[in-house]
């Protein structure tokens, strides 16, 4: 075990002496597996939090502005991918399964005139709550409420409500797990608390 966290102190020290110019921070411990990558050539800040495991091929992406915030005793399995130009914040004890990508923006593509990749993006903040699960090849660009868990290969477009299972492509919410009276609305969003 020493030299797997030898490898991620030594990882450490690598992406803060690639990205002089960001606010990247680590609140011990942190591991960091292969291939652990930080992009952040303008700026922008990284924060995770402690007892958190990127294993191998985590990469995220932050813009000048972008903020990514990582609670306590997250993982993130092979080859997850974070894209942030804005902010993202992930609760403690989330977890994310392999290849599965957040994202906090979408392209603009609907103007007829002009080639998609010249016309900008749609932003919008990311939140994602205590002990949300994200399986293996999901793409998240809304939040997550607390424990919810999203089945594999969904596309999360609108919020997902807390004690939730979502499935599909986009994700709809298929079950509720949660304390009686808390059941989401046949919209998707939590019920109103009653007195």
């Amino acid at each position: 075990m020493r030299g797997p966290m030898l490898m991620s102190k030594l990882r450490k020290r690598w992406v803060l002496l690639r990205n002089p110019q960001a606010d990247i921070r680590f609140t011990e411990p942190v591991y960091l597996g292969p291939r652990f990558s930080l992009h952040m050539p303008d700026g922008g800040t990284f924060v995770a939090g402690p007892g958190t495991e990127f294993r191998r091929g985590f990469r995220a992406e932050i813009g000048p502005e972008g903020r990514v915030e990582i609670g306590s005793m997250c993982v993130f399995t092979y080859d997850v991918v974070v894209q942030c130009s804005t902010e993202i914040v992930i609760g403690d004890h989330v977890m994310f399964g392999q290849a599965t990508l957040i994202v906090d923006g979408n392209h603009r593509f609907r103007d007829l005139d002009t080639p998609m990749l010249q016309q900008g993006y749609e932003f919008r903040p990311l939140r994602i709550a205590d002990h949300a699960t994200v399986t293996t090849k999901c793409t998240i660009i809304a939040d997550l409420g607390e424990r919810c868990f999203i089945g594999a290969n969904a596309v999360v477009s609108r919020p997902i409500p807390p004690f939730c299972v979502a499935a599909g492509a986009p994700a709809e919410v298929i079950e509720y797990f949660g304390p009686p009276g808390g059941e989401p609305s046949p919209t998707g969003q939590p019920r109103p608390a009653t007195a």
